[in-house]
């Protein structure tokens, strides 16, 4: 267990929570364990223990902690004033317990989160901590791009637990902050002056906190971050001199529902080695998606939708691809929590997608559309690349969005081919769509037509005046104005074409063939490989 003593537990607690009245005579003793005890427990095992009495405060605690004393704990917590509990504080000097006063009104989930986390193991905490820290630091710095602020994210406690890059725009409540880790206690108590943290308890929306230049105190805006009733901690945006946006209360409330959601698992004690891609589970089929929204507690019974985010072929080239690939999920993610806090995003076949559970209806169309463009936006405003957002059909229920990752990944890839819309929906590419499957299974299927296949492959400039006819829609005048060529010159190679194949290009079934034909020899050269050559040898 780790070796934590009662001072760590105190420097952990926020300011005004609760004091510790009468220190325990072994005050540099390992607390190796906590535990919760009731008023009306006949006995408990208290020794080397860190015990939270609930159920009673003041006076009333005077038979329990009696019964405590049997086996008296290190440090006993216990609601109520000094003067209530006198008599309970000689009864536990004399046993050399320790006894911390905490405030009526504090929350005793708050200790015990605070305790706990300092009394778990350090060889498990250290590696959860650590991939906690990774994704809150990415939320912080996302934040600040898109709000163009300096961004900290604190525990319940105050303590700093990620931040953005720092500045020189910041003020020295922020750079003390930073260092320290954790707010210094004359600008927690002017805080509480101000009544920030009073608004910040009684509400989810983003509280203004205005600048205080005599203090060197800039203009914030903060928000708590809840897992149900209880809070978790709270995210501090200070302005770098431009002032707020308008969208900063709606990034702020994406960010915070993301950080709460990160901090939710780490106080589950979700162990690294059992965190797996709920993306990939959700989308593998009808059990798996099941049984991951059972254990996420995410609504499944209601219509859902898959949004799949990518970029072009020429950024996914560049040298720092994988950064802003991490940095596209990042900014994606609190989107998508602004829009539905029960989003989930992920990793996709390299791709961002974004599963959004829990819609009111199946006609969501125009504001998962909305959410996309917003997307796309912010991520060419702030990560400069310009990516494309694929907007899924909608499903009626969680366990069927599995059938549509097909549909949904031919879009995106159409969406890349064509270079054209940054976001659509199937009806936009429906007809592309179908055609790149048709070309798809072509593919796939052994026999081609033999002397067709051989003059694309041997036929460089009757080859490329195919597929400039094809690209025409077989409109010789407008095939001849994309080659600049004279249209007779377009009638004599598409007429050679014909004669060579055997192929009536007017025909739609041989129109057709041939421009599977074109279609897939057209698809080798982008690829910079030769095609298969499958052709069916005569017998």
């Amino acid at each position: 267990m780790a070796a934590a003593t009662v001072d760590d537990i105190l420097a952990d607690l926020p300011l005004g929570f609760a004091s510790l009245i009468l220190r325990p005579d072994r005050t540099d003793a390992a607390i190796e364990r906590f535990l919760i005890v009731d008023a009306d427990d006949e006995t408990s095992d208290g020794g080397s223990a860190f015990v939270l009495l609930i159920g009673v405060r003041g006076r009333s605690a005077l038979p329990a902690v009696r019964r405590l004393l049997k086996n008296p704990p290190l440090v006993l917590a216990v609601k109520g004033s000094q003067e209530e509990l006198a008599e309970a504080e000689e009864l536990l000097r004399a046993a050399g317990t320790g006894l911390l006063l905490v405030d009526p009104a504090a929350d005793w989930d708050r200790l015990l989160s605070i305790a706990k986390d300092r009394i778990q193991p350090r060889s498990y905490q250290s590696e959860v901590l650590t991939l906690l820290e990774e994704d809150l630091f990415a939320i912080a710095q996302t934040t600040a791009r898109l709000t163009s602020s300096h961004v900290v994210i604190e525990d319940a406690a105050n303590k700093v637990l990620a931040y953005s890059t720092v500045t020189n725009a910041i003020d020295e409540l922020r750079k003390a902050s930073i260092l320290a880790r954790r707010g210094p206690r004359k600008y927690e108590l002017l805080l509480k002056d101000l009544g920030a943290y009073r608004e910040l308890h009684r509400t989810r929306l983003p509280v203004r906190v205005p600048a205080r230049p005599q203090d060197g105190l800039r203009e914030r805006v903060a928000i708590s971050l809840f897992a149900g009733e209880r809070i978790m901690g709270y995210i501090w945006l200070q302005e770098t001199g431009a002032g707020f946006g308008d969208d900063v209360d709606y990034v702020l409330t994406g960010s915070a529902a993301r950080a709460s959601a990160e901090l939710i698992r780490y106080r589950n004690q979700q162990s690294v080695h059992m965190r797996e891609d709920r993306i990939a589970r959700l989308l593998s089929g009808p059990a798996e998606a099941a049984a991951s929204a059972h254990s996420e507690k995410i609504p499944a019974d209601r219509p859902a939708a898959l949004i799949l985010i990518g970029l072009s072929a020429a950024e996914a080239q560049m040298d720092d691809a994988a950064l802003k690939h991490g940095e596209l999920a990042n900014l994606a993610s609190i989107h998508a929590a602004a829009y539905k806090p029960s989003a989930i995003v992920g990793q996709f076949h390299g791709d961002t997608a974004v599963i959004l559970p829990g819609l009111q209806s199946a006609n969501a169309g125009a504001g998962l559309r909305s959410l996309a463009e917003a997307i796309v936006k912010d991520a060419g405003k702030h990560l400069g690349i310009s990516p494309y957002a694929a907007v899924g059909p909608t499903v009626p229920d969680l366990v069927s969005i599995h059938s549509v990752t097909g549909i949904s990944e031919a879009l995106l890839g159409c969406m890349r081919r064509s270079a054209g819309a940054s976001v659509a929906t199937v009806d936009d590419f429906e007809a592309e769509i179908l055609f790149h499957d048709a070309v798809e299974n072509f593919t796939t299927a052994a026999f081609r037509h033999r002397s067709l296949w051989a003059l694309l492959r041997d036929d460089a400039e009757l080859a490329e005046t195919l597929r400039a006819f094809f690209d025409a829609s077989l409109d010789v005048a407008d095939c001849a104005k994309r080659m600049q060529l004279h249209k007779n010159t377009v009638y004599y190679r598409i007429g050679k074409a014909s004669r060579i194949t055997g192929l009536d290009f007017g025909n739609p079934r041989h129109s057709l063939v041939a421009h599977l034909h074109v279609q897939e020899w057209t698809d080798s050269l982008r690829t910079t490989k030769p095609a298969p050559i499958k052709e069916l040898e005569a017998r």
